[in-house]
């Protein structure tokens, strides 16, 4: 099943599949967000953005529009 990161439940865990370059921040890809990667969703701020996730050893906030840009395989 395909979804991005922002459609995961806290706990939920998916691959990197996809990633659009052009909307997401070269930081992201610096640290490791980057496809074939496993990425989990470790909690949502209260008003529900940013998503806070662990990839590739690091947890790192991101913004809820930039998650929904990521696209996963759902584990």
């Amino acid at each position: 099943m395909n979804s991005t990161i922002a459609s995961l439940e806290v706990g939920g865990r998916g691959v990197i599949k996809e990633i659009s370059l052009e909307s997401i921040p070269l930081a992201l890809l610096e640290m490791g967000c980057l496809p074939g990667e496993d990425v989990e969703l470790i909690q949502i701020a209260p008003l529900h953005d940013p998503l806070y996730i662990r990839v590739n050893g690091s947890h790192l906030a991101i913004r809820k529009e930039t998650a929904a840009q990521i696209l996963i395989t759902i584990k």
